[in-house]
């Protein structure tokens, strides 16, 4: 009885506001699951009734890919960019949040900063000068350049990451391994590195979603096609000028979304304790 005598008008509104914003944030799931069962001719013409036959092949057709690019090695080639450019942002900017974390407050606060820049300059600006750069030394359309693009792309945001939880981990750990004859790079390898485990997720989930899912960049260095196309420039392959595949495009972009669910899905406790966690 005390719940009812404090549920109010107010507490309806604000139910029935989170309800319709649900019901809004569900409607391209909809859409995407109807267009995708559907034939060609239905899904141009009604693409917000329920099919009114399933048009499974889609999933083939998508499968089989456009334009000499199957969508089974686009895959293959998202994998490997996106496996690849985590790993090395990882690698790469942890050790350079780690010496910009226990650098003096002056130079740290320097470098601190200029990554931040990095982050809030936008990335086409450089992507004239990054495409002749990868062409001259003959990494354009492969999977090198585009992990060594990535990781120089992403790596402001990774290092802005881990700077703050490096910052929290007292230094007593590090000067404990030093009094036992620890080098700098065994006290990071062994003892604060593990330590990050946490952000470590964040930064892994965060960056594979912007990789796996970048369509400007990759329509840019691999929108020629070839055995190197991945997964967004292949999909893109079923848009034409005078006809376009939707139902064969939503198919793919469901085979598309399948990786991403599955490592959201495991790595998710890591990605909001990466958030709200911190170090204990």
């Amino acid at each position: 009885m005390g719940y009812l005598n404090r549920y109010s008008h107010a507490t309806l509104v604000r139910e029935l506001c989170l309800v319709v914003a649900a019901v809004i944030w569900w409607v391209p799931f909809y859409v995407l699951l109807t267009v995708m069962l559907k034939p060609g001719s239905e899904a141009t013409k009604a693409p917000f009734t329920p099919p009114t036959e399933l048009e499974l092949s889609n999933f083939s057709k998508a499968w089989q890919g456009s334009g000499g690019v199957g969508l089974g090695a686009a895959v293959l080639n998202s994998a490997i960019i996106t496996a690849g450019s985590v790993l090395a942002l990882i690698a790469v900017g942890s050790i350079s949040a780690y010496v910009i974390a226990r650098q003096g407050p002056r130079l740290g606060t320097v470098l601190y900063l200029a990554f931040v820049v990095g982050i809030l300059l936008p990335a086409q600006l450089g992507i004239v000068p990054i495409y002749v750069a990868l062409r001259q030394v003959g990494l354009l359309g492969t999977h090198a350049g585009a992990i060594l693009l990535y990781t120089g792309l992403l790596l402001p945001l990774t290092v802005f990451l881990y700077t703050g939880f490096i910052r929290a981990v007292p230094r007593d750990y590090e000067e404990a391994a030093f009094i036992d004859g620890a080098s700098r790079w065994q006290a990071f390898t062994r003892i604060l590195f593990p330590l990050l485990s946490t952000v470590t997720g964040t930064v892994a989930v965060l960056t594979a979603l912007i990789v796996w899912n970048d369509f400007f960049t990759q329509l840019v260095f691999f929108g020629g096609g070839g055995n190197n196309s991945t997964l967004p420039v292949a999909i893109y392959s079923f848009v034409g000028e005078y006809e376009s595949q939707w139902n064969v495009v939503f198919a793919a972009v469901a085979i598309a979304l399948v990786p991403v669910l599955v490592l959201y899905f495991v790595a998710q406790r890591n990605l909001v304790r990466g958030f709200t966690g911190g170090i204990k």
